[in-house]
């Protein structure tokens, strides 16, 4: 395994075709799935020179949270669908790693078991956020919000952009409509009337809106993000509501179809911020020098949410710990060939669009 999609080629050789296609799909066309990736190919890396280090620094604080690199688990669900050990494994690769998982609501094993993994797994100590569909029943989003709490969780990551459930043709075609038999969205375990844990049992909220924010913010004092957040308009409304930070992300696709890669927006949304509450960002990150123009261009830290799945399906635990050792691996080089000696030294004038092709006015054979 020697580069992201690497992974993603092994994993499709072992994977029932049905699930590899949730895992690869988006919304409709998928337009903004292949534009996440290739918005990062669309931008160019302009090096310093003659500023060498022996060391790069890679390690960042988020929110109170360590983590060794300013690469993180972004959400995803259903990890058992790949995996015998599902989010277990993930955990403690991310322990072993000492990076942030985000653990999703709809993960195959209840959050405090994926806590107990990642304590137990030894090395640096893995940092578990956890990521919030509030429920229409309040008292359901609570008592989630408390599990979350319990099991050690430092942060709740509210995800705003599934008002409804976006229209995955692949799943529709496939028949693909919930969980094989034996696996459950652990997370809503006796919660709801009816088979423990279904995943039916995931409301989405069309009345979702910014009181829910504020009734959240009432109940918790673990730091609130909010994923999803894409027009600068809301993210200086996330401000104002005391969120304490963005992941800026439209769902890798999976939602609404034709809205801009993420990339394209974070210049818009670090602007409106302007830098009272950071801004993370997920979405076709699949290289070292992703991370780096993201980062120059003002994200705290990046978010992977495919890879993980593809590297869990390839090779369980060992997978997903290779991954994270790649991409950090492939972020120190790019920050020595660009100049700099830690995340610090990112700045903007470090990307620059790619050349279109033109000079002087005429254009290039």
């Amino acid at each position: 395994m020697l580069t992201v999609h690497d992974f993603e080629t092994a994993a499709r050789a072992k994977l029932d075709p049905v699930f590899a296609d949730f895992i690869a799909g988006g919304a409709r066309d998928e337009i903004t799935v292949r534009a996440n990736e290739t918005a990062f190919g669309a931008l160019r890396l302009l090096p310093r020179a003659l500023r060498g280090s022996a060391a790069r620094e890679l390690g960042t604080t988020l929110l109170g949270s360590r983590a060794s690199m300013p690469i993180l688990l972004s959400p995803t669900a259903f990890h058992k669908l790949v995996d015998p050990e599902g989010e277990s494994a993930t955990a403690r690769a991310a322990a072993a790693t000492g990076t942030i998982m985000i653990v999703s609501m709809a993960s195959t094993v209840a959050v405090g078991e994926i806590a107990d993994a990642a304590r137990a797994a030894g090395g640096p100590t893995a940092q578990l956020w956890f990521q919030l569909y509030i429920q229409p029943d309040l008292e359901i989003t609570e008592t989630l919000v408390r599990r979350a709490t319990d099991a050690g969780c430092t942060a709740l990551v509210v995800t705003v952009d599934s008002p409804v459930l976006g229209a995955n043709e692949r799943n529709r075609r496939n028949g693909f409509h919930d969980l094989p038999a034996g696996l459950r969205c652990e997370n809503l375990r006796d919660l709801r009337d009816g088979e423990s844990g279904h995943v039916r049992q995931i409301v989405m909220s069309p009345e979702l809106n910014w009181g829910h924010i504020d009734w959240l913010r009432e109940i918790t004092s673990l730091p609130i993000l909010l994923k999803g957040v894409l027009h600068p308009e809301d993210a200086r409304l996330a401000v104002r509501h005391g969120v304490d930070g963005l992941l800026l992300s439209n769902h890798g696709g999976r939602q609404l179809d034709t809205v801009p890669a993420t990339l394209e927006l974070l210049p818009e949304i670090t602007a409106a911020v302007a830098g009272r509450i950071p801004v993370l960002l997920d979405g076709g990150v699949r290289r070292g020098t992703d991370v780096v123009k993201a980062l120059a261009l003002g994200a705290a830290a990046v978010g992977i949410g495919r890879p993980v799945m593809w590297a869990l399906a390839e090779g369980g635990e060992k997978g997903v710990r290779r991954l994270l050792e790649l991409l950090r691996e492939e972020l120190d080089d790019t920050l020595a060939l660009c100049g700099a000696s830690g995340l610090n030294d990112l700045t903007p004038d470090l990307v620059r669009p790619a050349w279109s092709g033109r000079l002087f006015g005429g254009a290039v054979s």
